[in-house]
């Protein structure tokens, strides 16, 4: 199995589109709307946007169908990134930093699958709520509001 080698990371490869910037562009009554639309436009006209299967299954507990989905992802010709191996270890070390931090949670949270992703593909994470990557990835370059 392959480590991560996060020694060139700059996050220049894309951004990784967190669940809540893609619900506030859903919801036209978030406040966040105009704000997750113009940076999901900004960003998409400068480099690939990404989701993955963690994002991608958040979206659809409680949201749109999966062909909805799909056509809003179009929109911002959003790739559909798969959960590299390499980001395992990533993961496992964020959440034990989570535990040694005063964490109850049992097993690893979405975040640090995103963050761990993003970290391996060079990708900037795109969040209104930073702080779990800050704290867990403080490499890992992030755009909130």
């Amino acid at each position: 199995m392959r480590t991560a080698r996060l020694a060139s990371y700059d996050g220049s490869a894309g951004t990784l589109v967190d669940t809540n910037i893609w619900i506030d562009c859903i919801d036209a009554t978030s406040p966040w709307h105009e704000w997750a639309v113009t940076q999901l436009q900004s960003r998409s006209e400068r480099a690939a946007l990404h989701i993955n299967l963690v994002v991608y299954t958040e979206l659809l507990v409680p949201g749109p169908d999966p062909e909805a989905l799909d056509a809003l992802l179009d929109v911002y010709d959003t790739v559909r990134s798969p959960l590299p191996w390499a980001c395992a270890a990533l993961t496992a070390a964020a959440f034990a930093r989570y535990r040694s931090r005063g964490g109850h949670r049992a097993k690893p949270l979405p975040d640090f699958y995103i963050g761990a992703h993003a970290a391996v593909a060079n990708l900037a994470v795109l969040t209104r709520d930073p702080v779990p990557y800050r704290n867990y990835f403080p490499r890992l370059a992030v755009v909130a509001p």
